[in-house]
């Protein structure tokens, strides 16, 4: 590792389905199998992706968003993982400038490279085109001048014959240089990526397939020269410590698995102890825990046997009664509620301890980021503490009337709504969390943990 340089670079795509997510994984599988430690990353709030990432590269993928990390946070989230690597690929979301102010690159993957300095290699789905990517790539470079199109990768290329043509054009035009091109191959199509659909795993040899193709047909070595930057400073955490003695229990399993890498980070900084658990395979907690996590993920896929599992179901009941934390969020959150009816049509009851119930429907149920306000004095801070969240599921949560919200929900559009319930101090909503948004609201909840 070169202390004083890594390369790293944005993967940014003209547009959503450029293949952006199979050429990520791809190159990450080559430069691992090279020997090189690189570090993964996702723009925005994807949990999915990551999964990709983390298999593929062998390292945990952290999200950058800039709804998130506001000022220095998100150079903090980059060099968390950074700062200890070889290199750095940030996998981006939608089109380079698609964000949340049509026009601008404010909360884009632009916004992204430009805070980080990093420098961008575009994805140009080619299918159809020649010369014409002369003036796309044109338009692109030559739209924000602080975001530096480094050079390009053809994806859906037909043949060489294909990828040499697009090189022409570019060279000809005096822009960016083809770096390498990504025939199309049906075998690479990765899996449905909505709710439901995938656990976010995929097969070891067709990686190493895709890598192989990435080896052949892309200049590696251009690439990473091309994306030298001066190394991040590792972070420093004012909040860390030896340890706290907390012990947080994680949901991690097939049904529970949506969590953001840097929130782990966080906790781990002030001395809390992660003890992951499988409510579906665990007859039983792991011993001495302060406080339960349920997170996101398809408790719906797996409802019948999460139902059948009695003992877990008693033990978290009975921790419950102890007075100590529970907190779930989304599939979590479904988890914690009286019952919940699948796709199926079938309802199987669930934990019960908050009032309501889950129902899987076809269509999008909510998508978007959220502000969220606690509604109560409760596990993040007094009434009235803001934190930045997201929701993206294809249930609905029957609350009755009369149920304590947990926070009061704010959409980008100022959109307001009640979100999710607590009872004591248990609580759950459908809202993804980001601590990062606000480090105050995660000390309030490590001093819940302690109490």
């Amino acid at each position: 590792m070169n202390s004083d340089f890594l390369s790293a670079f944005l993967l940014g795509g003209v547009n959503s389905g450029s293949g952006k997510t199979t050429l990520a994984a791809a190159l990450l599988r080559a430069l691992r199998r090279r020997g090189i430690d690189v570090a993964p990353f996702k723009c925005g709030p994807d949990y999915i992706d990551p999964s990709f990432h983390r298999q593929a590269a062998g390292r945990a993928s952290f999200n950058l968003d800039p709804c998130f990390h506001a000022g220095a946070a998100l150079r903090s989230a980059f060099a968390r993982s950074a700062a200890t690597a070889d290199a750095a690929v940030v996998e981006g979301v939608m089109g380079l400038f698609d964000g949340t102010c049509p026009g601008t690159r404010a909360g884009s993957s632009a916004e992204i490279a430009a805070r980080l300095g990093l420098p961008v290699v575009l994805v140009v789905n080619a299918r159809g085109i020649s010369g014409s990517i002369a003036p796309l790539v044109k338009g692109f470079c030559e739209w924000d001048p602080e975001v530096r199109i480094a050079g390009v990768i053809a994806d859906f290329t037909g043949s060489a014959r294909h990828g040499q043509l697009l090189a022409d054009a570019l060279r000809t035009a005096g822009l960016p240089p083809l770096l390498g091109r990504f025939d199309r191959n049906e075998a690479w199509r990765l899996p449905e990526r909505h709710l439901g659909l995938t656990t976010g795993t995929l097969d070891d040899a067709l990686l190493d397939r895709m890598a192989d193709a990435a080896e052949e047909s892309i200049d590696l070595d251009r690439l990473l020269e091309l994306a030298r930057i001066p190394r991040p400073a590792a972070v420093v955490s004012a909040a860390a410590q030896a340890t706290s003695g907390l012990r947080l229990g994680v949901a991690q399993d097939e049904a529970f698995h949506f969590y953001y890498e840097e929130n782990f980070e966080l906790l781990r900084e002030r001395g809390v102890e992660l003890v992951f658990f499988s409510p579906l395979h665990d007859r039983d907690l792991p011993p001495e825990l302060d406080g339960l996590w349920f997170g996101g993920g398809y408790p719906e896929l797996f409802a019948e046997t999460l139902a059948a599992n009695d003992a877990m179901l008693d033990a978290v009941r009975s921790f419950a009664a102890s007075g100590r934390v529970v907190w779930g969020e989304c599939g979590g959150f479904l988890y914690l509620l009286a019952g919940l009816t699948g796709f199926d049509g079938v309802r199987y009851p669930m934990l019960g301890l908050l009032p309501g119930e889950g129902k899987m429907h076809s269509r999008l149920s909510a998508l978007g980021y959220r502000e969220a306000v606690t509604a109560a004095d409760g596990l993040f801070g007094p009434a009235g503490t803001r934190i930045q969240g997201h929701e993206f599921h294809y249930s609905s949560a029957e609350l009755p009337a009369g149920t304590q919200p947990f926070f009061h929900a704010r959409t980008l559009h100022g959109e307001t709504s009640e979100a999710g319930s607590v009872h004591n101090r248990i609580a759950g909503s459908y809202l993804h969390l980001h601590f990062a948004s606000n480090p105050a609201a995660l000390d309030h909840f490590v001093k819940e943990l302690a109490r």
